[in-house]
């Protein structure tokens, strides 16, 4: 298995805090905790979230049953911890009233585990986000040359550690259909505010075909036949059950530069792909650009997650069809970048955005230079 930007834990644990691991389902959260587990001299105890009699004792709010249950630990661990009831409450008593203790506890659907933590643990939390496998990881296991030469790879399967694992295509294809269609829709399915998973699916599908185009929420729910705050509530949970990323449009007030549309693109595109079934070899596709883009904005945003390098990200449009696919705005300054898989000419940063911004850098990422934006430079 694949060592993760994370690893080990130890530099992420306080005593009296809790660490959150979020991150989709699949992607190595179990694995890492139990790695970290296996070679720490803490006293633990590690339980998950699935269990019914642990959902009962931590969701009691019975200040005896709670410190009962951690008592004479040093370490309490809590797989999938969204699934008990009031989860916050349980550990801010448990860091509140045992001296010392540290607490992990990881899940695969924010929008549960973060409204449950939230405001009970202000002050006492950290947050780790867990991806696919990013380039930056991927680099302890492979050359530069062996990342290049698996680069299609990355864009038709994408980057679950199971599916590079695989050792087949067909193994590939397996793996990440069933995590697209089994597994990674299950937080979203199962709450309460989806109605029709139809209706999601529909929704997935659109997106899908519109990765690295400005998406319109009244026309996607024209085209679902639903309001358009049904659109808005679907994508917000898409977003928080970590399936799609939003970039907004970047603006200084110019009124030339669109700002009212929006960009989604999928954490992996091998998810992308298994939505609409389409695994065809590179010669045989017509969405190699749009891959690319989705590809380079995650791989940047896990770089600079796991690099501790904090930017907003945005796209860049006007009007008049100028535009910059990926713009950074991080320590004061203006960063471009466009996204091209094939540059047949020399590339040069859009007019306006020059005379409006002409202390920003511009940069093409394209397969023969991206390795130095996702791995090691901030670009």
């Amino acid at each position: 298995m694949f060592k993760r930007a994370c690893e080990p834990l130890d530099g992420h644990i306080r005593p009296s805090r809790v660490l959150l691991i979020y991150g989709p389902r699949r992607v190595g959260k179990t694995t890492l905790l139990q790695n970290f587990l296996a070679q720490t001299t803490l006293k633990y105890k590690l339980d998950s979230g699935d269990n019914i009699h642990t959902q009962q004792i931590l969701s009691s709010q019975d200040f005896n049953q709670i410190l009962g249950y951690v008592e004479g630990y040093e370490l309490l661990a809590i797989d999938e911890a969204q699934n008990i009831p009031n989860i916050g409450m349980a550990l801010k008593v448990i860091v509140d009233q045992v001296p010392g203790i540290r607490v992990i506890a990881t899940g695969s659907s924010s929008f549960e585990l973060a409204g449950q933590v939230g405001e009970p643990l202000t002050g006492r939390i950290r947050t780790l986000t867990l991806f696919p496998m990013a380039h930056c990881e991927l680099r302890a296991e492979f050359n530069r040359f062996e990342l290049s030469e698996k680069l299609t790879d990355f864009l038709i399967y994408g980057s679950y550690p199971e599916v590079l694992l695989a050792s087949s295509r067909s193994e590939r294809i397996e793996i990440i259909s069933e995590i697209a269609n089994s597994y990674l829709l299950k937080d979203i399915l199962g709450f309460g505010r989806v109605k029709s998973s139809r209706t999601l699916l529909d929704l997935l599908k659109l997106l899908a075909f519109q990765i690295g185009s400005e998406v319109s929420l009244n026309e996607l729910a024209t085209q679902l036949g639903v309001e358009v705050r049904t659109i808005q509530r679907y994508l917000d949970l898409l977003e928080k059950a970590f399936v799609i990323i939003r970039l907004t449009g970047f603006s200084r007030n110019l009124r030339q530069e669109v700002t009212s549309k929006v960009k989604y693109y999928f954490q992996d595109t091998g998810i992308r792909n298994a939505l609409i079934a389409q695994f065809n070899s590179p010669d045989q596709r017509n969405d190699l650009g749009q891959l690319w883009e989705n590809f380079i904005v995650m791989e940047r945003l896990k770089y600079r997650t796991y690099a501790g390098i904090p930017a907003n990200m945005y796209f860049w449009r006007t009007y008049d069809q100028q535009e910059i696919d990926l713009v950074e705005e991080r320590e004061g300054r203006l960063f471009g970048y466009e996204c091209k898989w094939s540059p047949r000419k020399l590339i040069s940063a859009p007019r306006i955005w020059v005379e409006a911004y002409p202390e920003a850098e511009f940069s093409v990422i394209h397969p023969r230079n991206y390795q130095d934006f996702v791995l090691a430079s901030e670009g």
